[in-house]
């Protein structure tokens, strides 16, 4: 028996309904493997790909970043100015 809210259009799936990969039907009896606090999977194997294309996707994210960051490092003006006259020594202050 199912709880009736009034209104069929604003049924939303429990996130426990349905594998966050292939989309397959969770069983009331089965395992359910979780990743990341509340993402479910019906198999190890569901599990397993998906944490590959995240390991993927956060090294090309860290990669882009990475090289971005070198290529601005690389472009700043301020740095490329030529004979900086660069004063090195101890300060002392009373």
């Amino acid at each position: 028996m199912s709880y009736y809210s009034g209104c069929l259009d604003s049924h939303k799936p429990h996130f426990l309904e349905a594998c966050f990969l292939c989309r397959k039907t969770l069983g009331r009896n089965s395992d359910i493997y979780m990743y990341r606090g509340n993402t479910p999977f019906c198999s190890k194997e569901c599990r397993q790909e998906q944490i590959e294309i995240d390991q993927s996707t956060e090294k090309k994210s860290w990669k882009m970043s990475s090289s971005s960051s070198r290529s601005i490092r690389k472009t700043d003006p301020k740095d490329s100015t030529p004979n900086k006259d660069v004063r090195s020594g101890t300060v002392a202050v009373a």
